[in-house]
């Protein structure tokens, strides 16, 4: 006599589907000492809404014929979340977060927000997930759900991608050091500015605005890049280094 799913939340209320033979007209299936609500019966299987418990418990189906050999149901607490290694990401999505707790082997779907995404499980303290797309900019909440129930409590910021619009000045030396003012949106996060690949020191003033050193580079037009936790936004050809005079 299969039970399916064979485990459950130790608060009850897991749909239970116990199949086998002449089953007709149950009149009480229990978990342990506890009475399950029946809500569908055939003469091959009984469904029912599990009662609260806790720990490994004998279920049993009685009908007027008597009552059936017992199967076994496992109780699951609920998971507990303790951090997300990543708690911020670009609004579109992609990018993988590890979470930490306990009680996770079970987890079937980590939603952020209303958005829902499939976990892989890596143990019983850590699932690693995609984070799906996001509705827009700004913070939701991170909850799992395993067959123990649903937990809450972390929080996850989606970030919109950034925009560059001017670069004042746009040209310097060859040698680097010149002081740039990079203008654009959705700044606040920034990581990192690059200059031809070359990493530059950079200051985030406000969300529209901030400042950059040149590093040194080849005389030439050269792209540049900022990168925040919301993603990339190059400027191509955005400075020109300029070479020193020479006789």
């Amino acid at each position: 006599m299969p039970i399916s799913p064979n485990q459950g939340s130790t608060g009850g209320g897991t749909t239970v589907t116990i199949t086998g033979v002449n089953l007709a007209n149950a009149t009480a299936v229990k978990f342990g000492s506890k009475l399950a609500t029946i809500t569908s019966n055939t003469p091959t299987s009984v469904t029912v809404g599990s009662p609260s418990g806790a720990g490994v418990v004998d279920v049993t189906v009685t009908t007027s014929g008597g009552t059936s050999n017992p199967l076994s149901f496992f109780y699951i607490g609920a998971p507990f979340k303790s951090a997300l290694n990543i708690t911020s990401g670009p609004t579109g999505g992609g990018n993988t977060i590890t979470i930490t707790g306990t009680g996770l082997s079970t987890a079937s779907a980590v939603n952020f927000g209303a958005n829902a995404a499939t976990p892989t499980v890596i143990s019983d303290s850590q699932l690693s997930v995609t984070v799906p797309a996001g509705s827009g900019p700004g913070a939701v909440s991170v909850s799992v759900t395993t067959a123990g129930g649903t937990n809450n409590g972390l929080s996850y910021t989606y970030v919109d991608t950034p925009t560059v619009t001017t670069l004042s000045p746009n040209s310097g030396s060859t040698s680097g050091g010149t002081a740039v003012t990079i203008t654009g949106t959705n700044l606040t996060t920034t990581q990192s500015v690059t200059f031809d690949g070359v990493t530059a020191p950079f200051f985030v003033v406000n969300s529209t605005t901030m400042s950059v050193v040149t590093p040194p580079g080849t005389a030439g037009a050269v792209d540049v890049v900022v990168t925040t936790t919301g993603g990339s936004a190059t400027e191509v050809g955005g400075f020109t280094y300029v070479g020193g005079p020479g006789i």
